[in-house]
């Protein structure tokens, strides 16, 4: 994410990372950190947005980065692991592979509301972006509700509603996301411009960009700029 000037008052309820309390850390494919009240990054993609080969070229990063760096892994290594990972999906994701079920209207509006159906009830949501294979979110969990649940609960339905739709079953959603969480107010303002500025990076004309971004965050100045 490019440098920005950030100087605005945090979102309510907002909080970073806190160093004082505890945080779960455990793996799959790729790391994954928990903290009670915090505001994560999120982006999830459809089964099909990688091809075969790039999935393999995947495998083939794990295994060349577990060569080089033995355990104990530190938290800085796995931190370095997941930006990488990221960085080279986000491209791959860009380019359009698969089926790209959320360019068709119906579809991008149905993750759309399920997205947006337990905001403010089990999560808040600061922002999203709809792409044609994945989307981009930044999500704060409320009370004792659970990461994983409730993205996982979005991908179901989701899916119910495409196969319905397209008389098809089988796997809509990679199953596992990759998340992080958002460390301070200045992370989060060099996300929230991130998201915006997915559907421009890929190439997208501005009439068919899908983003949302929360209204009472806006009323204290948090927007996409897209300049």
């Amino acid at each position: 994410m490019t440098r920005m000037t950030f100087n605005l008052d945090p979102p309510p309820g907002f909080r970073g990372l806190d160093p004082h309390l505890p945080v779960k850390v455990y793996t799959r494919n790729l790391p994954h950190w928990r903290q009670a009240g915090a505001t994560y990054f999120v982006t999830f993609h459809l089964a099909d947005a990688l091809p075969a080969a790039r999935k393999n070229e995947l495998v083939a990063m794990r295994r060349e980065w577990e060569l080089q760096n033995p355990p104990p892994r530190s938290e800085a290594a796995w931190t370095e692991y997941g930006r990488t990972v990221f960085r080279q999906v986000e491209r791959w994701m860009d380019a359009g592979h698969g089926a790209c079920w959320f360019q068709r209207p119906e579809y991008a509006a149905e993750l759309r509301r399920a997205i947006l159906h337990f905001h403010e009830v089990r999560y808040e949501v600061g922002s999203f972006v709809i792409m044609a294979n994945h989307c981009h979110l930044a999500i704060r969990l409320l009370e004792d509700y659970q990461l994983e649940e409730e993205i996982g609960a979005m991908k179901s339905v989701t899916a119910n509603f495409v196969n319905r739709g397209e008389g098809r079953r089988g796997e809509l959603w990679q199953q596992e996301s990759y998340d992080r969480i958002i460390r301070d107010e200045e992370h989060l303002y060099r996300v929230v411009q991130y998201i915006g500025a997915n559907p421009r990076r890929a190439g997208i004309a501005r009439q068919d960009w899908n983003r949302w971004i929360n209204p009472r965050w806006q009323t204290l100045g948090w927007n996409f700029h897209d300049n």
